[in-house]
């Protein structure tokens, strides 16, 4: 009994509240969106490739060093890292309100731009509540705000999966209708304030952290400066290769990201020159993080990383086609609804508790293992599924283990990167590890559409579950040589 008490005292609700407003952004950028596009008539492949707004979540890292070490001036009372959430939720808001007055059908370009402004201020937001959480308790005692984090933030898929499909299938029909997906989004905009008001009463984490107060502008319009030139260079060059040549596409897509990453180091390092703004600065806020993290792990530190960018890929390539999968399966809007996202939302929490139960009692390194173990096999499932007959209990089933699953593997996850987290660094590092996760799984998934055309679902599915056994592999190596040290 006492437990479970521990699940339910202030710091746990509160984060609870802070993983529901976490959580309910991603969805409407990803899984609901995708459903509006299909209806829209947005091909198969396109669809997928509004899978990389998501690199707004993995390109943190470049705007959380601003974030963990400036005060915003115009919220001092708010404290350092609730002005910075409060601010990030009310933009949240606002792109979210933008979203809904866009029509795919017929100008897909400004969805897209709307939903990369969502994406980014979500992963904003994320780098400040994960901040929050980890600055509030101590590593012993993550398990159970862990387990509430990833409880609200599954609550909030439920009414941004389940809850927006439900408004959309109440509001009109199975047939494509913008004004539609307009209320729909302009209602989800409204449960992003119990993330509002939470902030607001909630305190700030008691830490001791040195802030340079000095040039904090200049700083902060470097970054803007190599983050717009990175868009730039990346919006004017042109993949040459068709959707059908995946591999070839896949190397020049991997090829103009590296080059884009380079022509924002070196707008960077022109900048340091015209001393615009110091090394110094540069250096402390972006290789300090680094080179804390490489003194504590050395030679081990480079596999720590690949276990990181692989952990989650069976999970994220496989998820993108979900939705799609059961649209094309036969399964109308209100089936997806309850059956997917809603008892699937309910079975995650279920995973939730007990792999934050599980990292807590077992130790995390076991529960890692078992999770990536799971979340692998709950996708020859859906391979199992897509060969079998259209069935409601089918779906129920695979829906169910999968999120329990997921679930699981996330809570255990969460809990892991919060131990490599050092103090000194909590905003950026987190943020540097959660980004090295999602950026391959990303990239990844864009073309997931175009593998789905040439090797069907069945094979697809597979190939992901058979995706996670080096993950495996590396949790057994790992958990050997390099235990977490704080």
């Amino acid at each position: 009994m006492k437990n479970i008490i521990i699940f339910f005292r202030e710091k746990p609700l509160k984060m609870f509240c802070l993983g529901f407003s976490s959580g309910l952004p991603i969805l409407l950028v990803f899984s609901t969106l995708s459903v509006w596009l299909v209806k829209a008539g947005v091909n198969r492949s396109t669809v997928t490739l509004f899978s990389w707004a998501g690199f707004a979540y993995a390109f943190k890292y470049l705007w959380s060093p601003l974030i963990d070490n400036y005060k915003l001036p115009f919220l001092k009372k708010f404290g350092h890292r609730k002005s910075w959430l409060f601010l990030s939720q009310l933009l949240i808001i606002v792109a979210l309100i933008l979203t809904a007055f866009t029509d795919p059908q017929n100008n897909l370009f400004f969805t897209a731009l709307f939903i990369s402004l969502l994406a980014f201020f979500s992963a904003t937001q994320d780098i400040l509540i994960d901040a929050f959480r980890i600055e509030s308790a101590p590593q012993s005692q993550q398990g159970p705000l862990s387990s509430m984090y990833i409880a609200g933030y599954r609550v909030a898929m439920l009414t941004a999966g389940a809850g927006s499909l439900w408004l959309a299938a109440f509001f009109g029909t199975e047939t494509y209708n913008q004004d539609v997906w307009k209320k729909v989004y302009l209602i989800m905009s409204v449960f992003m304030f119990i993330g509002v008001f939470t902030t607001i009463y909630s305190k700030e984490p008691k830490i001791k952290k040195k802030f340079n107060k000095n040039n904090h502008f200049k700083f902060f319009l470097t970054i803007f400066f190599a983050v717009i030139g990175f868009i730039f260079l990346y919006s004017i060059i042109d993949n040459p290769f068709g959707k059908d040549e995946i591999f070839s596409s896949f190397i020049f897509s991997v090829m103009r990201l590296i080059g884009c990453f380079i022509f924002a180091f070196f707008i960077i390092y022109f900048l340091i020159i015209l001393n615009f703004v110091s090394k110094e600065k540069i250096s402390n806020s972006y290789l300090g993080p680094i080179t804390n993290f490489l003194k504590r792990y050395g030679k081990f530190a480079f596999f720590i990383l690949l276990l990181i960018s692989l952990y989650r890929i069976a999970d994220v390539v496989m998820g993108v086609m979900a939705n799609i999968f059961y649209l094309e399966k036969g399964y109308k809007i209100s089936e997806i609804a309850t059956f997917s996202k809603f008892f699937g939302v309910f079975a995650t929490i279920v995973g939730g508790f007990i792999g934050g139960y599980c990292s807590y009692k077992f130790g995390t390194m076991k529960a890692l293992f078992f999770g990536a173990l799971i979340a692998a096999l709950s996708n020859l499932l859906f391979a199992w599924l897509a060969v079998s007959p259209t069935s409601v209990n089918f779906l129920i089933a695979v829906i169910t283990a999968d999120n329990i699953s997921s679930g699981f593997a996330g809570a255990a996850f969460v809990i892991y990167l919060s131990g490599l987290t050092s103090i000194k660094f909590t905003a950026t590092q987190y943020a540097l590890f959660s980004s090295i996760m999602l950026f391959l799984p990303k990239l990844i998934a864009g073309y997931a559409g175009s593998w789905v055309d040439i090797m069907g679902y069945a094979y697809f599915f597979s190939f992901t579950a058979f995706l996670g056994i080096p993950v495996l592999l590396l949790i057994i190596w790992i958990g050997k040589v390099a235990p977490i040290k704080n």
